[in-house]
């Protein structure tokens, strides 16, 4: 059993406004990034919220997965991973921590880091592609009180850093794993692969 925490609470400073409900597609970035992670195999799907929550929510909440909600967003990633972590079901394996803003990471991406965890000893899975490393990250359940002591605008990395010996990097073959919508540019520029990549479907 693992669980996906994705976290979404953030206040896009970058972008200029709230980069969760721009759209992509017919859906919302956050949508698909939900979306992703409930067709894959993860057990289930918690997804923080902070930022204009009472609006965010509004457009996930048809969708099989638990809210949390972290009301001290701007205070760092760190609490945003804790207030998650609160919502994991008892017996879980592994948590898969992911960016709301990474959309193209699809089931493929996270099917295969899962079955990596499954089949090797190592308690931290990251994924990697030309020799940079990327997100969503898996984290034995035994990490979980560390995360939770994450302090400040801190992520998994902190963890990565101390425990080197348990790590399992995975090259995926996608550079969506470090493809993240910071800022209109960026926001604009994936826009229209996406829009390309749909074309060439049809």
């Amino acid at each position: 059993m693992i669980s996906a925490i994705l976290l979404a609470a953030g206040e896009s400073k970058r972008m200029g406004k709230l980069k969760q409900l721009m759209p992509l597609g017919g859906k919302s970035i956050l949508e698909h990034s939900i979306d992703n992670f409930l067709a894959s195999r993860v057990s289930e799907v918690i997804v923080v919220l902070g930022c204009e929550a009472r609006v965010v929510v509004k457009k996930v909440a048809a969708r099989p997965v638990k809210i949390a909600m972290n009301p001290a967003y701007r205070e760092g990633m760190s609490g945003s991973i804790a207030r998650g972590l609160d919502l994991v079901s008892d017996g879980g394996r592994a948590v898969m921590l992911a960016l709301a803003d990474q959309p193209f990471v699809d089931s493929r991406v996270i099917d295969w880091m899962i079955d990596e965890f499954n089949t090797h000893n190592k308690g931290i899975v990251v994924p990697v592609y030309k020799g940079r490393r990327g997100n969503p990250i898996i984290f034995a359940i035994k990490y979980r009180g560390e995360l939770s002591r994450l302090r400040g605008d801190t992520g998994g990395r902190a963890i990565i850093d101390q425990y080197l010996d348990d790590i399992l990097e995975i090259d995926t073959g996608s550079e969506a794993i470090f493809v993240d919508i910071d800022d209109m540019s960026s926001y604009h520029s994936e826009k229209r692969k996406f829009e390309k990549r749909q074309n060439k479907s049809w």
